[in-house]
């Protein structure tokens, strides 16, 4: 997506890891495009973070529901590496959809996949067993493990990181 706009839309802006762009009962207005680096969202579950989605080169970052409603951000967006991002303003951003036909179909197919994806990851979490996940994480995003640090990843998987080693030590 991040082909399709102009590039005077943009602010490319470096962060290093661990810097958090979207915090949770804020409402963001702006829309972070990876060139580089790896992001992940979490929210906090009584003083656990619960890791949701990882986001890497190519892909868009936000709190998607509230950068859209207008409404606190119910998650955290998150830098796990150093970060090379394009930063799209939210006025920029729906002047896009109003004005450019493509931009508006790629979001619209975009928000779609994603929402399969959420739809399966949650079917996944309720009816599979933690050693299914991890290979389904394995089948989707080999290098995970090179990038990720384990306790985010058992926390995406939905067990601990004893159960996580426990797994990866299985063969």
């Amino acid at each position: 997506m991040i082909a399709l706009i102009d590039e005077k839309l943009l602010t490319i802006k470096r962060f290093e890891p661990k810097t958090i762009l979207v915090n949770e009962g804020n409402i963001p207005d702006e829309m972070f495009f990876i060139m580089k680096g790896c992001i992940r969202a979490w929210y906090n579950a009584d003083g656990q973070d619960i890791t949701l989605q990882f986001f890497f080169e190519g892909d868009p970052a936000t709190s998607l529901e509230s950068f859209l409603k207008n409404t606190p951000s119910t998650i955290n967006i998150e830098t796990l590496e150093e970060c090379e991002v394009g930063i799209l303003k939210k006025a920029s951003f729906s002047d896009l959809l109003k004005t450019n036909p493509k931009i508006r179909e790629l979001f619209y197919e975009t928000a779609i996949d994603k929402l399969f994806i959420y739809s399966n990851r949650l079917l996944s979490l309720l009816k599979d067993k933690p050693f299914l996940r991890y290979q389904q994480l394995l089948a989707e995003n080999p290098g995970i493990f090179q990038r990720i640090p384990q306790h985010y990843i058992a926390s995406y998987l939905g067990i601990t990181p004893v159960s996580l080693s426990r797994i990866r030590n299985r063969k």
